[in-house]
This record gives C-alpha cells, structure tokens and sequence, in this order.
C-alpha cells in the first residue's frame, strides 16, 4: 500500500515538502506504540534521510525508542557524523550494526531458486539476515529511510535492500554482492528488476512478512546547475513504492551520453568518501560511458583505506583489482576470500576489467594510502597537487568542459548520485 508518494522530473522538494508529506504517511499509519527507524549511515548524507529521522523523532517523541543506522559492511558512525546528519535527534537513540555477530537468520532462499534467476551461474542457499533487534525489539512500526538511485549490486538502491543488506549479516551480504558481481552488474544497474532483487523479494514475502516495516524513499539527483535537488518522496509497504520511485530515478539519476567518454574526472567528497570500498562508485557508475582505452580519474582529497572492515581491507590489499578471471581463481583457490565473497565482488566491481584506465588521487595527510599503495591493487596514482591544478574543480560544470588547452573531460561531483552510459552499452 502507498501512503505518500510526490515526484517528478519537475519537483524540488523542500525541507518543508518532505515534513508534510512524511506526516501525511504517518497520520495515516494511526496510532504506533513502539517505533525503530533504519536510516543509512553518513556515506549516504545526500538521500536527506538524515532530515526524515529527525522528523520522525519530533512527530513520534519517546515512542521512537531506537535509530538503526543501515550500516551494512560500513564503519559505524562518529558523533560528529550523527550530528550532522540527524540534526537534534537524541545520539542516545543510535544502535551500532555489527554484520559479522549481531543478526539472525529468518530463512534460506533455496539454490534452485537462486541457480535460476542467476542464470546457472551461482547454486548456493542465500540466508535471509537482519539485525536481531527487528525481531526481538517488539515493535510495532518499523521506519526503513533511504534513498532510491541505481546501484552496482542490486540495481537499483534501497526498499528491502536497505534492511537485508544494511542490517543483514556476512554471508547474506557476500553472497548477494557476489551473485550480482558474477551476473553482471553492467547487466543490472539501473534496473529495478535483478537478480539479486529477486532473491530479496523472495526473502520479504517469506520471512519478512510478520515485520511491521514501511519504507520512506526519496529520490535525489543532482540539477543542470550542477545543485542537489530531490525529486521525489514515496512513502509505503510493498513493492509497489519502490517500483515508483526507481522509475523516477531512472528518469533523474541517469545520463545517457552521447558519445563514449574519453577522459572522465569524479570528485570524491572528502565528507563522505574515505576509501575504495565506497570511492569505487567513480568506477562503478561511469563505466558503460567510458570509452575503450579511455582514463578515469579520481580525486579523492580524504582516501585513507581500501576496505571499511579490516578483514576485507587486507583481502583489497591481498588480490587488489586485477579483473575477474583474476579474482576468480583467488576465490577458487583461498578459503578466506570465498568466506568474505563480498570483498570479491567488490574486486570485480573496481576493475575496469583491463578496458580503460584508472587513476587514483589520493590527499598527502600521514592518513592517505600511499602510491605505492594505490599502484599495489592496480590502479595507477595520480598527484592531487598537480591534478587538481590542471583540473579546477571550482571552474568545472557537470557533465561535458573543454580546457584553455583543449583538453575535453567530463566531469562529475557526485558519482553516489548518478548512473552514465553510452547507448551502445545500456540495451
């Protein structure tokens, strides 16, 4: 059932806007007793779910008892993060997600379902995973906030993605990120209809059902004056309002290009990106643009790790992004990295797969990864200095720049909230 549901091409939704339509739902939802909300963390500061938490906060009071945060393989947040993203929401109501130990299991998708909408190209059980405390806490309304764009492993970010993945355990995480990886997320991005959609849908009808939770999405995407605009609020219980807004996304989120990339230049937001766990969007989301022997480069003023979990940061450091035959065999061969399938979809995900390079700009704090750091998984290193010169960020429009030299790139600011391709490549 939809509660809510405001967006277009058009919209540009306010603070205001969001509170409104946010308490329309709610109004409708009646009388609730015990409320957990599941925002995501800070790498998703754009999605304005932020704001919504808070909003909640103030609608419901002490009913609101616990805020969640989806944080999936992600490092938990720092105080300074929770205040800026949830505003005068009380930092007493955040609970950290531990992935690797504080889930249950409600069920397995079977392999002969997960073997048939993979194609044949993974026969393993997948287990549906969330935090133990969407089952034991007693609630009675469960808040899942988040933002839908398109996305490398799912296709299409948030809806139950946020709740068997943001708060879903280790081997549900792996294995979803890696029946995604070895599919082929080229095949998926931007689509809300995947394979590993359809395991999580198959999840959420069996083992899903008795959770009273309701999913507040927004769609953001970034303007033709290069300004953050949300398009869209969707606000309900079932499929249905994360069909609507992904079709939405996809009329905003994507760029379809008209010529292959050449030379592409992403700015990684030093608030948010401080690895290539996450930093890798740059990679993921412009490589159906990119032209064959095409460059992508990175600036990345805050890169500090690869990996947020040490664990999957030293497998990074381990096999790096040398393709996927490459990582395939790693896996074949190393029963720590089919333990942590995850890190090796990520592997396959951060390789340009030999086609088009990738250099890494990383700042020159004692924290930053080293080049030769960045040289040892692969990617070429770039010095920030040098680069950011030639490459003026604060004198670049998105999308398409021809320098004095006549030099051509494209730029992008926020590869988080976006999704590029060239025709040829998106069928």
């Amino acid at each position: 059932m939809i509660y809510y549901e405001k967006g277009s091409s058009d919209t540009a939704l306010s603070h205001d806007d969001l509170k409104k339509g946010l308490y329309e739902a709610l109004d409708k939802l009646g009388e609730r007793q015990k409320i957990l909300a599941v925002p995501p963390d800070y790498t998703r500061l754009p999605s304005r779910a932020g704001e919504l938490t808070e909003m909640t906060w103030k609608y419901y009071g002490e009913k609101l008892t616990d805020i969640l945060p989806a944080l999936g393989t992600h490092s938990p947040m720092t105080e300074q993060q929770i205040s800026h993203m949830f505003g005068k929401t009380p930092q007493s109501l955040i609970r950290n997600h531990d992935w690797r130990n504080d889930v249950v299991t409600l069920g397995e998708v079977p392999a002969e379902y997960i073997r048939e909408v993979s194609e044949g190209k993974v026969d393993f059980d997948w287990p549906a995973q969330v935090n133990r405390l969407l089952v034991e806490g007693g609630f009675d309304l469960i808040l899942s906030i988040g933002q839908v764009v398109p996305h490398e492993v799912v296709g299409m970010a948030n809806y139950n993605k946020n709740i068997l993945v943001g708060t879903g355990g280790s081997e549900g995480i792996n294995k979803s990120h890696y029946i995604g990886a070895v599919y082929g997320m080229e095949r998926m991005m931007g689509r809300a209809d995947t394979p590993v959609r359809r395991v999580f849908n198959y999840a959420t009808e069996k083992f899903l059902k008795d959770l009273p939770i309701v999913y507040v999405q927004t769609v953001v995407g970034v303007n033709k004056l290069g300004e953050q605009q949300t398009y869209g609020l969707f606000v309900g219980d079932d499929f249905d309002v994360f069909n609507r807004a992904a079709k939405l996304s996809l009329e905003v989120n994507f760029v379809m290009v008209e010529r292959p990339l050449k030379k592409v230049v992403v700015w990684l937001d030093p608030t948010e990106f401080k690895s290539t766990w996450l930093g890798n969007k740059s990679v993921y989301r412009t490589r159906m643009a990119i032209a064959d022997a095409g460059e992508l480069i990175v600036l990345a003023p805050a890169l500090k790790e690869f990996g947020e979990d040490k664990t999957i940061d030293r497998l990074i450091r381990k096999y790096g992004y040398f393709g996927t035959p490459h990582t395939l065999k790693a896996v074949s061969e190393d029963p720590e990295l089919r333990d942590n399938l995850g890190a090796a979809a990520h592997l396959i995900h951060g390789s340009s797969e030999g086609r088009f390079s990738i250099t890494y700009c990383p700042g020159k704090g004692l924290e930053n990864l080293t080049r030769e750091e960045i040289e040892s998984v692969g990617f070429q290193w770039g010095d920030i200095d040098e680069t950011m010169q030639k490459y003026d960020i604060s004198n670049l429009k998105e999308g398409f720049n021809t320098l004095p030299d006549g030099d051509e790139i494209y730029y992008i600011s926020s590869p988080a909230l976006g999704l590029w391709a060239y025709k040829d490549r998106f069928e």
